[in-house]
């Protein structure tokens, strides 16, 4: 690791963390659709949360001090991402949506066992766009974990030409924090039949996060 990567480590996980908390406490927030989300958890459901490559600024801030399980990939961004979240209360493990390596897998399928959480970019960590891989399917079917959409609409954004479209917004401004309804894989789903329900996860995904972009259009705030 070159020292110029090693300072930007030590920017993120210090000046950085501050810098974010401030600017997203100086925004107006709105919860969206978390009946469905939180009826599971207080049933003692195990939850997989499945956020979008390009959506995943608010992540760190808005899913703290809950005990959450992500993961998060080995490469050079994940470790950004990593330093960003520690202290934050997440457990962090390494991998990705489309391979999460062994000893990743089976933390996961322990921890939504015992009902917990875990927060998964199906898209991750390098595209393509939008494209859902198999590894949240597979650990639905596996332990019998509802998949939840979320993501964000903000008044004010600034999409980046990145290949994810990552999108972050203004100070100040309003921000939507919207859940979807629950995504149900059968428990025991045999492997043969898991990419049909891939490409169905894919497509309310991409519906889903559709709406949500159009959440200020729309005059739903209220």
């Amino acid at each position: 690791m070159s020292a110029k990567t090693k300072f930007r480590l030590w920017l993120i996980q210090h000046p950085g963390k501050f810098l974010i908390w401030m600017w997203m406490k100086t925004c107006r927030w709105k919860i969206v659709g978390d009946g469905p989300y939180r009826a599971l958890r207080k049933s003692g459901r195990p939850v997989v949360l499945l956020i979008w490559h390009g959506k995943i600024f608010v992540v760190p801030f808005f899913f703290r001090k809950r005990g959450i399980l992500a993961l998060v990939s080995p490469s050079q961004d994940g470790e950004f991402v990593a330093r960003l979240m520690d202290g934050w209360g997440y457990t962090l493990i390494r991998g990705s949506g489309s391979h999460p390596m062994k000893t990743a897998w089976i933390e996961m399928v322990r921890e939504l066992n015992e009902g917990g959480e875990v927060i998964i970019v199906p898209d991750g960590p390098k595209g393509p766009d939008r494209q859902f891989k198999p590894g949240a399917v597979k650990l639905a079917a596996e332990t019998g974990a509802a998949m939840v959409p979320f993501s964000f609409s903000a008044r004010r954004k600034k999409i980046l030409r990145s290949w994810d479209r990552f999108e972050m917004f203004f100070p100040f401004t309003r921000i939507a924090a919207v859940y979807g309804e629950p995504i149900e894989i059968p428990r025991g789903l045999p492997p043969e039949s898991r990419e049909e329900e891939r490409l169905r996860a894919e497509r309310l995904m991409i519906e889903f996060d559709a709406r949500v972009d159009r959440f200020f259009e729309s005059g739903a705030e209220g």
